[in-house]
């Protein structure tokens, strides 16, 4: 009798097989509250990685790290009509404190744009002040209905920039940096998923913004994921919030606004784009573990030569686990590496030993082959880098090889339940098309030019609607 797979066939249930990923590599398990997780430390270490190299980005743009409460008065939401009608549904409000019913009901932090502006309302008082950039890493809380770990659950981690400018332009200009210097580099060239860079149509716009840029990238299975946003918000929370500043004139002036994040989605974003039937492949630029070398037997030999290969590669740069745990069986071990997705495995046992070599398993590219040891400091690096490019380029042919240029509403629907991307002229869409799509559970994921950048405005000449169903 064949022995069952470890893991569910993408082919077969693709929900089924990104659980088991999950639940098999010991990324997370469901909270005790319905749509909460928990995130064990493997999966913990993949967003550590996350929040070093966007918090690098963030910081080389300019902003800095600060924090804010958890609560906030309930008041401070309904300042913003758009903003409290978009988070109403998802609000989780407290009541009671300390036995005692609150004189205000408090919010726990959906998205820091109304608490942020309260601040910014005392921190801003001359033109000097500007522009102001902030950032927090935290949690946020949004009821979710369907949780689904790190795609939607109610409770997740995320960074969540905001910053306040003297004119529309620099803000303006201020969120296309984001869009593009931090969010499509990072996820680019580290994540290693080429993403599509748009605005958000009216329907699909942050509540309270008059702008969203967005990055989009394709699933496994074709659907798209929205991978991070940044949002123009004008000067509705300035109006709101009286956040105004003093001018070289004189002029007491409303700032002009953007807010942007990312968040723990992008672990599942990570799984559904480069996972296989056996399980996950880490791009090596943000792999917690780049190099894991396996001692296949406990001769003493062999741990003291695996320990120094180890410290070989260390020197060499490379992010390396020794696994010498001999009294677990060597299968075992590799098996659960590979679920992990770690680039590349380095073997050695008493016969690699003798001749000097050790067994090089790349998970990404696939293969393995003997090595001799004395090369290894030099080869991994090497071989990180390829496998690095060769995930985004897999993902990149996967995008264009399941998106189709289309003509009409039916045209769209049908390629979007299919598995694939549409695209589509935005004037033969428009919010008709993209309401009666809708009604499909297909959305526009975002506008683009013909040329591929972003366009200035929804109805710029030229503007294409990706089309897709999603996440």
């Amino acid at each position: 009798m064949a022995k069952a797979p470890v893991l569910t066939p993408q082919a077969e249930d693709f929900p089924r097989w990104y659980q088991d990923v999950i639940n098999k590599a010991e990324l997370a398990d469901n909270g005790p509250v319905r749509g909460t997780m928990v995130i064990r430390p493997y999966g913990y270490g993949l967003w550590e990685r996350m929040q070093q190299e966007m918090d690098a980005r963030i910081k080389a743009a300019g902003a800095d790290n600060a924090y804010f409460p958890l609560f906030i008065p309930q008041s401070y939401l309904t300042r913003e009509a758009d903003h409290v009608e978009g988070f109403a549904p998802e609000l989780a409000v407290v009541t009671h404190g300390g036995g005692k019913e609150l004189e205000e009901p408090v919010v726990v932090r959906p998205t820091s744009e109304t608490i942020v502006n309260e601040y910014f309302s005392k921190w801003v008082q001359s033109y000097r002040d500007l522009p102001l950039l902030v950032n927090q890493w935290a949690n946020v809380v949004r009821w979710e209905m369907r949780p689904r770990v790190f795609l939607r659950t109610s409770e997740f981690l995320w960074q969540e920039g905001h910053t306040a400018h003297a004119t529309y332009e620099d803000a303006r200009d201020y969120a296309a940096r984001i869009h593009r210097e931090v969010y499509a580099d990072f996820m680019v060239n580290v994540l290693g998923v080429d993403v599509v860079l748009g605005r958000k149509t009216a329907r699909e716009r942050f509540a309270g913004a008059i702008n969203t840029l967005t990055l989009e990238g394709m699933m496994g299975d074709g659907k798209a994921l929205q991978m991070g946003t940044s949002h123009e918000l004008g000067q509705n929370f300035a109006k709101a919030f009286d956040t105004r500043y003093l001018s070289k004139d004189g002029e007491r002036e409303l700032v002009w606004q953007t807010s942007w994040g990312t968040s723990t989605r992008m672990v599942g974003g990570l799984i559904m784009t480069h996972g296989d039937d056996s399980g996950l492949r880490v791009p090596p630029r943000l792999a917690p573990v780049q190099a894991v070398v396996l001692a296949i037997k406990g001769d003493d030999a062999v741990l003291a030569k695996v320990r120094e290969v180890g410290e070989r590669l260390a020197a060499a740069g490379v992010r390396v686990r020794v696994d010498d745990r001999t009294d677990t069986p060597f299968g075992r071990r590799a098996v659960d590496w590979e679920l992990k997705g770690v680039p590349l495995r380095v073997e050695i046992g008493p016969r690699d030993l003798e001749g000097g070599t050790a067994m090089l398993v790349r998970r990404i590219a696939g293969g393995k082959e003997p090595v001799a040891i004395d090369a290894l400091a030099e080869l991994c690096p090497r071989i990180l880098e390829e496998d690095q490019a060769l995930l985004l380029r897999q993902s990149r042919e996967r995008r264009e090889a399941r998106t189709s240029d289309v003509r009409t509403v039916e045209e769209a629907a049908e390629v979007a339940t299919g598995g694939g991307w549409a695209r589509i002229p935005w004037a033969d869409l428009g919010p008709e098309g993209e309401a009666r799509l809708a009604e499909q559970a297909v959305t526009v994921r975002c506008l683009v030019g013909e040329d591929g950048a972003v366009p200035e405005s929804d109805d710029a000449p030229g503007t294409v609607a990706v089309v897709a169903r999603s996440y």
